[in-house]
């Protein structure tokens, strides 16, 4: 019997269907590294102490591997009555696993309530999108009265009452180009092809289905680009929940695109010359790159087997790379099942951006203390004798370093939410 446990694959935290956090997928979590502190510009480190770093850290990470999973004998001295206890306490354990598997999967039955209660919705809004019916008075005032309640300053649109409601145009493609995330993803040849989007969806699984989980359907009018209609993109979680007590992912699975003709824009074309070896004649021949494209998306990555990351067949190096485009996918596709769909017309307004800015770390920000001192610190300065140029290099001009803005989206806000009610 051993006293620590060893790590099980199928328990590693996951996104869940209520929230994404940024920094967990399905694979790997053993392998992660710990965090390390900034360093800061007063002690950069040099290559030597680097290699020591790297060095100390791999030993004790390697003795830290060696010791998972093996029993440091206190359980084992344990009298024979307390390891009976130990048991029955994990007969118990495992009543309240099945009781949070049983809520989560009533969570879950709750939010497919609420979703066909939001349809008619959704196709009432499908239906001003493209202009098949005229606003309503109320919907008018209902939205004149939700604009002065966002911003009082703010001047109502002055639409004449006789004026004929018209199709929005590229409503999709803007409100997507909106999200943080999917902005940094949709490249300008992709526009091309998203103004066709005529609808964005979502469906879960049935109950019917042994897994849990949901379908993102992205509708798409006539286009140059590809036949098909409709793409779709499935997320599986799997049956029980985690140790976390959530939903853990399972695997996404894409809908096959079908690209006409030198459309496919998750490639680059180049043409190239091929002389014959024999002949010595050349040719002419057309190679394809793979290149960054948002309808990469519908080729999601595919997560190693658990037999593959112990047997060490994927480098740490290529497992980190995996883990990060697993993030990002579910991520993404989390984003638009619960920001992006429900709420399309602040997206495309970009009224959505204020709430996904709040939505950052609290780490991507410095508490006002910080700089009041630093204030002070300059005020202190300004009243001594010494001149600039006698100051040490650190201390010119204020505060030195510190910590900068992040590039990139902003991290999910991982704000657990029980049972929400859309």
């Amino acid at each position: 019997m051993s006293s620590t446990v060893p790590i099980n694959q199928s328990d590693i935290t996951a996104p869940t269907p209520q929230n994404t956090p940024l920094t967990h997928a399905p694979i790997s979590a053993g392998l992660s590294r710990p965090t390390v502190p900034d360093i800061s510009e007063d002690a950069e480190p040099t290559e030597e102490t680097a290699n020591v770093h790297d060095a100390v850290f791999g030993l004790v990470q390697g003795r830290l591997a060696g010791l998972l999973g093996k029993s440091s004998g206190y359980i084992e001295s344990l009298p024979d009555g307390a390891k009976k206890t130990i048991e029955a306490l994990k007969g118990v354990q495992v009543k309240q696993n099945e009781l949070q598997n049983q809520y989560k999967r009533e969570c879950l039955e709750l939010e497919k309530k609420y979703l066909e209660l939001t349809k008619p919705l959704y196709a009432r809004r499908r239906a001003l999108i493209h202009a098949t019916d005229e606003p309503t008075t109320e919907e008018l005032e209902a939205g004149a009265a939700q604009s002065a309640k966002d911003d009082a300053d703010e001047n109502p649109l002055a639409v004449p009452p006789s004026t004929i409601a018209a199709a929005v145009p590229e409503f999709w493609l803007t409100a997507l180009r909106n999200h943080v995330g999917l902005s940094e993803l949709i490249t300008d040849r992709d526009a091309g092809a998203l103004k066709y989007l005529t609808d964005l969806h979502i469906e879960y699984l049935p109950s019917s289905e042994p897994k849990p989980g949901f379908k993102l359907i992205f509708a798409f009018s006539s286009n140059e680009y590809f036949e098909n209609d409709v793409l779709e993109k499935v997320y599986v979680y799997r049956e029980e929940v985690g140790y976390s007590g959530d939903f853990v992912y399972d695997r996404a699975i894409g809908t096959e695109i079908k690209w006409k003709d030198e459309k496919d824009l998750t490639k680059e074309f180049e043409i190239k010359k091929q002389r014959n070896k024999n002949t010595n004649r050349t040719r002419l021949v057309r190679k394809a790159h793979p290149t960054e494209s948002f309808f990469n998306f519908f080729s999601p990555p595919v997560a190693p087997s658990e037999e593959a990351i112990e047997a060490g067949e994927i480098g740490e190096e290529e497992l980190d790379e995996l883990e990060e485009k697993l993030e990002i996918d579910y991520q993404i596709g989390e984003d638009i099942k619960e920001k992006v769909i429900p709420r399309a017309i602040d997206y495309f307004t970009g009224k959505a951006l204020e709430y996904d800015m709040l939505s950052e770390d609290e780490d991507d920000y410095d508490d006002e203390d910080d700089d009041d001192e630093d204030d002070e610190d300059a005020d202190e300065l300004d009243g001594m004798e010494d001149s600039d140029d006698d100051l040490p290099p650190a201390r010119r001009g204020g505060r030195a370093g510190g910590k900068g803005g992040r590039g990139g989206p902003p991290a999910a806000n991982v704000n657990p939410e029980e049972c929400k009610q859309q």
